[in-house]
């Protein structure tokens, strides 16, 4: 069985649509022309060509203009039979998705129909897209950059307007200009500290240059591209909530309430809730909307003394809820307002925040209808945090404890150092929005602290100018100037096929 690979420009075909029962279903070929061939080697045949192969109306799509769409039937290669009243819409080379000719067929979507028609473009000498391999064609064929390739597969998958708003905002070329722009100024800066090293000392005094040989040329412009780099990592923590969505846990003792509390921010019994203790063993996950934010939002087994349990799989179950706090971003810790703030829940809250002082907890006073929480009681804890008191029965207190969650996740987005870098960043901006790109604005920007610390230290330029080059080549690499094919394969293997 062949491998196909990513590099190559042969005809391809994949199903854009869900394979599932549907009034329509969309149907993308693309393939390479003799123009985009420099080896000499003979070109594909165009989907154009190949589409006509099992088309009704073959002449009529063969002299098509591009951006038109045509009425006919997709027609059996091997009978000749029709298998499916179709529309073709026509885009011609290169002004295209992926830069080739491509074809996409919109079908009726019939389970069978969609099969027999990707059975027909096999036939016709079609073969199946990879996943990821129209972007890919996109990226190679210079219709899109690496930042605006990956936006794709972020607005696919989207998990909230505010989500879907910032892929917009990449795959419009924001944080491509934004890179761009950082690129522009480091690239002056290096190209005046190489202009100083290639003057002798006797030379340099009749240039426009620093006096001191040991004086970075350009500095302010190398503190701009510091800052805006410094806000980019900060718009990070904001754009990762956006696309991954932040996990939230409900944890607590035994019926303190936490299934209820759950159902109740989810609006449907998801968690099994009896008043017997441990009747959570394990934990369930479901994805939220809080003020368009996306939370993964997670209740958990009754917090116990593992030392004190005879039943295994409850045991399991706890442990697991440890591991899963751990990993939160946030805890609800909720107390049962009807028994108070027991030794348990005490002694599992300083010692948790003890041994993580970073974590960041939020203490919910549960069932609130029937007992308040008094200042007494509270003060126990000898914590600083407020307490929102709720009634997962009633609903009273969540909206504010929705509005507590809300307004921690977007005072956390920042952290207490980053006001100036963001005030030196446009509003129109936009973050990084996938882990690769952020790994590299941080390359980027060490290596421009570097070099500036080194130039504030008196260090020769000929130790300076290298970082610089780094932080430029980083630069290059996010929006693809910069690239090897096995980074990118792996990049686009993680799109879905028809993309």
């Amino acid at each position: 069985m062949k491998n196909y690979a990513y590099a190559d420009n042969d005809p391809i075909a994949a199903l854009a649509s869900p394979l599932a029962e549907s009034a329509l279903a969309v149907i993308r070929t693309s393939g390479g022309t003799a123009a985009s061939l420099t080896d000499g080697t003979a070109s594909p045949a165009s989907p154009i060509d190949l589409m006509a192969s099992v088309f009704s109306q073959p002449e009529k799509l063969k002299n098509a203009l591009g951006n038109t769409v045509i009425h006919g039937w997709i027609l059996d290669p091997l009978t000749g039979k029709k298998i499916d009243e179709v529309l073709l819409a026509v885009f011609r080379s290169p002004k295209s998705y992926t830069g080739e000719d491509c074809v996409d067929i919109f079908c009726h979507g019939s389970i069978p129909v969609i099969k027999a028609i990707m059975s027909a473009l096999k036939t016709a000498g079609f073969r199946e897209a990879l996943p990821g391999e129209f972007s890919f064609r996109s990226f190679m064929n210079a219709k899109l950059d690496l930042t605006r390739a990956e936006s794709v597969m972020e607005l696919v998958s989207a998990k909230t307007n505010r989500g879907m708003e910032q892929a917009v905002r990449r795959l419009s070329g924001l944080l491509e200009k934004e890179i761009i722009d950082i690129k522009n100024l480091l690239v002056e800066v290096l190209a005046g500290t190489e202009i100083y090293l290639d003057y002798s000392e006797d030379e340099f005094s009749s240039v426009s240059c620093d006096e001191e040989a040991g004086r970075l040329p350009d500095k302010n412009l190398a503190q701009t591209a510091l800052t805006k780099l410094a806000s980019l990592v900060c718009l990070w923590k904001q754009e990762r909530i956006y696309a991954e969505g932040a996990l939230v846990v409900i944890a607590g003792m035994p019926n303190a309430g936490k299934s209820s509390l759950f159902n109740y921010l989810i609006r449907e019994d998801r968690s099994i809730v009896t008043n017997t203790p441990g009747t959570t063993r394990d934990w369930i996950e479901t994805l939220i909307s809080v003020e368009d934010m996306p939370l993964r939002l997670a209740d958990t087994a009754g917090l116990r003394d593992l030392n004190k349990l005879n039943d295994e799989a409850e045991r399991i179950g706890i442990k697991r809820t440890l591991e899963l706090l751990d990993s939160s971003d946030l805890i609800l810790h909720v107390i049962d307002g009807t028994q108070g703030i027991n030794p348990e829940d005490r002694d599992f809250i300083q010692k948790y925040k003890e041994s993580n002082p970073q974590k960041p907890f939020l203490l919910i006073w549960n069932k609130a209808d029937l007992a308040k929480p008094q200042a007494h009681d509270l003060l126990k804890t000898e914590l600083p945090h407020a307490w929102l008191p709720v009634s997962a029965k009633t609903g009273e207190g969540i909206i504010e404890l929705v509005s507590a969650i809300a307004a921690y996740f977007k005072e956390a987005s920042f952290s207490k150092d980053s006001s100036h870098a963001l005030t030196e960043i446009s509003s129109a901006a936009v973050g990084p929005g996938t882990i690769r790109q952020k790994e590299l604005i941080e390359a980027a920007l060490a290596s421009v602290q570097e070099a500036l610390c080194l130039s504030d230290n008196g260090e020769p330029l000929d130790i300076i100018a290298p970082l610089f080059r780094t932080a430029i080549n980083a630069l290059g690499e996010i929006i693809g100037e910069v690239s090897t094919d096995d980074v990118l394969e792996k990049m686009f293997s993680r799109f879905c096929v028809g993309k």
